[in-house]
């Protein structure tokens, strides 16, 4: 294996060189948003100064040349994900709307009254809120499997919730608030024994693990750019091809059409039948830059280093006795840590760290759910990628003490 190179690395990425309030900044909010590297911050910047052209548009040189580089991008997210064909990439804002995609073209025309969707207690907003939209207009079901108090799903759950009406199962490869792996194949497996689809919230795994969608066998799996070292504005839709071709856009308009009359109109291939209008073409670049970037590290590289520092971070906080860390128990987890201090509310806590030049996250980190089921409605969250260091946990442990003092606890 390559010796995992940090130092070298941190260079890479010139946001960390900043400094808040006179201390080099400790960039620790890496499950909302992750840094960028020069190669896609140059990408970006090198399509605006030289290839700035609409694509599929145009038979001119710069049309072409943009054409070529926006379907490339896909063929590199294609290839990282380990999906049978670039067609099976569709390119969207973010995997918000990549899963609203799925709820509009796939579950808007093929639910039915009555029929069901298994939900986890640990899903992102972004992977319950449009389910609820359907429930309440095609009179669907939802249902949700439960965490056990360490931050694990209850597996045994799923005989008695899945069903002859299980239609779509969604499930996140990670969850944002705890960390926690789930055990994807597992639950695939017992959803293809009643014959429902299953859609992977992949946003916290794509950047961390290698995955391969056609060994886990999911049918969609949605995923944020802007999580893996790519621009804002830019997120994709795996979909199984016999899938895809089958449902209906999501989008109307410009490009994802064949033909146009007064009539009717016909659709255009895969994937451009969902990308209607013009896309963020800079953005797609720059999301083909950062998948570059990842596979020039190597993903397995990636993952045994966050591993280590997982590992690390986990001594250094579950030993703080000051704060109660949530998910301690969970078996496999990437380094995302969820906790609290008691009668300190997380913005406070988040603060003092900012002052501190440490950024993390506080709130309910768009798992309200899950909230409820830790019986809190807060929590200051710290998580961590592969610029990060082992100095830099040692100082949000510091500084974490300089909290407790500050508030006298």
């Amino acid at each position: 294996m390559k010796k995992f190179k940090v130092t070298e690395i941190r260079n890479d990425f010139p946001i960390l060189n900043k400094y808040i309030n006179g201390s080099r900044i400790v960039y620790l909010d890496n499950a909302a948003t992750t840094q960028r590297p020069h190669s896609v911050i140059n990408s970006v910047k090198e399509f605006s100064e030289e290839t700035n052209s609409n694509i599929h548009r145009g038979v001119h040189t710069l049309s072409y040349e943009a054409t070529k580089l926006y379907e490339d991008a896909h063929k590199k997210v294609s290839k990282f994900i380990g999906a049978d064909s670039w067609q099976e990439i569709i390119f969207t804002r973010n995997a918000t709307e990549a899963i609203n995609l799925v709820a509009y073209g796939w579950g808007l025309h093929n639910l039915k009254s009555g029929d069901e969707i298994l939900l986890t207690i640990t899903e992102h907003h972004s992977n319950i809120v449009p389910w609820q939209m359907l429930r309440d207009i095609k009179g669907i079901k939802l249902k949700f499997l439960d965490v056990d108090d360490e931050g694990n799903l209850r597996l045994e759950q799923l005989d008695d919730l899945l069903t002859s009406r299980t239609r779509l199962v969604c499930v996140n490869h990670i969850s944002n608030v705890l960390g926690t792996v789930n055990q994807v194949e597992t639950i695939i497996k017992s959803a293809r024994e009643k014959g429902a689809l299953v859609l992977i919230d992949g946003s916290q795994s794509v950047p961390h693990y290698p995955v391969d969608v056609k060994k886990i066998d999911c049918d969609f799996l949605a995923a944020s750019g802007h999580k893996m070292l790519g621009p804002f504005g830019i997120g994709f839709l795996y979909g199984k091809r016999e899938i895809l071709e089958n449902m209906e856009p999501f989008n109307y308009g410009g490009d994802m059409i064949e033909t146009v009359t007064k009539e009717k109109s016909t659709w255009n291939e895969l994937p451009w039948k969902f990308e209607a209008g013009t896309p963020n073409v800079s953005g797609g670049i720059g999301l083909g830059a950062a998948v570059d970037y990842l596979n020039k590290i190597g993903m397995k590289e990636i993952t045994a280093y966050e591993d280590e520092l997982t590992r690390y971070a986990s001594e250094k906080l579950y030993e703080l006795p000051f704060i109660k860390v949530y998910g301690k128990g969970a078996g496999q987890k990437i380094g995302v840590f969820s906790f609290n201090f008691e009668g300190i509310h997380p913005h406070d806590v988040a603060w003092i760290l900012d002052e501190n030049g440490i950024a993390v996250r506080s709130g309910h980190h768009c798992a309200q759910p899950l909230m409820n089921r830790l019986g809190i409605k807060n929590a200051v969250r710290a998580s961590f990628y592969l610029y990060n260091t082992k100095e830099e946990i040692d100082k949000l442990a510091e500084t974490l003490g300089k909290v407790k003092k500050v508030f006298k606890r």
